[in-house]
């Protein structure tokens, strides 16, 4: 009898999948993916997607739906619908379209992290690796940036616009469960090491530590740094292959509960089962769809130049 990860893998090519992960799940998950990335690396990830014609998308629902946008002839699985993004749920169409009378000279930029509905009223969006070169591609001097209110604050930071967060207390749970405390102690323990933070994380977090990155932008410095001790700032499982890539390197987390739950809720098993019974297929509105994939591949093209 096959194991799971055998089913899997004989899944895979009797369905012609492909298994997407994004750099917040488990050890397991990220072993047995085709690729694992952050959400530009993914979104860019589900773009060139041409020869697999089922993609099991292991990431929150977000995520999912950005690959379903973006291949709508191909089927979006995902191993558990439970796997929901709280900040997603933050921000909708109706908040964004009284936004834009509140501000009709003002660009809309939206992260990732938002629903399909929220991004169909977007003009362009970001993830947190490319915010700051979006917001600067935009001729406008007045940028409506949402759901996250700390990234806006970081965008904010970085380029001469007005930047007005909507809503304005959107947030990443986890990240906001780092506080400049604990900074303040792993500073002391570790006076050699890094502190590497996620620009989810609140302002003070951000203003101490050494570099404000992506997750995608932590494996590259992590990479080219001379540096040999980390502390991490971000969801515990990066350090799970911030580890894997640099076995000579020490990771130490910020915070040991800094757990996203709804990321975790997908399992191996879930995965093999999801293939087998090829469910739950993520959909979205085709008109809702076709306004959403415009801002993504402006999001896309403005990452390439």
């Amino acid at each position: 009898m096959l194991n799971d990860l055998q089913e899997i893998e004989r899944l895979k090519k009797e369905e012609n999948a492909i298994i997407l992960a994004h750099n917040y799940q488990t050890s397991d998950i990220q072993e047995i993916a085709d690729f694992v990335g952050d959400s530009l690396e993914l979104c860019i990830k589900a773009l060139e997607i041409e020869e697999s014609d089922v993609v099991v998308f292991c990431g929150v629902d977000f995520m999912a739906e950005t690959a379903a946008i973006l291949n709508p002839c191909k089927k979006i699985l995902i191993p558990d619908m439970g796997s929901k993004c709280p900040m997603a749920q933050m921000l909708h169409a109706e908040e964004i379209r009284k936004a834009k009378n509140r501000h009709p000279d003002a660009a809309v930029v939206l992260y990732v992290n938002s629903l399909a509905e929220a991004k169909a009223e977007a003009d362009i969006l970001c993830t947190s690796a490319n915010a700051v070169q979006v917001v600067e591609s935009l001729p406008h001097d007045k940028v409506l940036f949402g759901p996250d209110r700390n990234l806006a604050w970081y965008v904010s930071q970085r380029v001469n616009k007005t930047i007005i967060p909507i809503p304005e207390d959107g947030h990443c749970y986890v990240h906001k469960m780092f506080h400049l405390g604990d900074l303040h102690f792993l500073r002391e323990e570790y006076p050699d090491a890094e502190i590497l933070v996620h620009p989810e994380c609140d302002r003070e977090v951000q203003e101490a530590a050494d570099h404000v990155l992506s997750t995608g932008g932590m494996i590259h410095h992590v990479a080219q740094s001379i540096q040999k001790t980390f502390i991490v700032g971000t969801e515990l499982d990066m350090i799970t292959r911030l580890r894997r890539e640099n076995p000579d390197k020490t990771f130490i987390p910020a915070l040991n509960e800094a757990i996203c739950e709804n990321m975790k809720l997908h399992t191996v098993e879930k995965v093999k089962n999801c293939l087998l019974n090829e469910e739950v297929v993520v959909q979205v509105d085709e008109n809702i769809a076709n306004r959403a994939k415009l801002a993504i591949k402006r999001m896309v093209e403005v990452s390439k130049n």
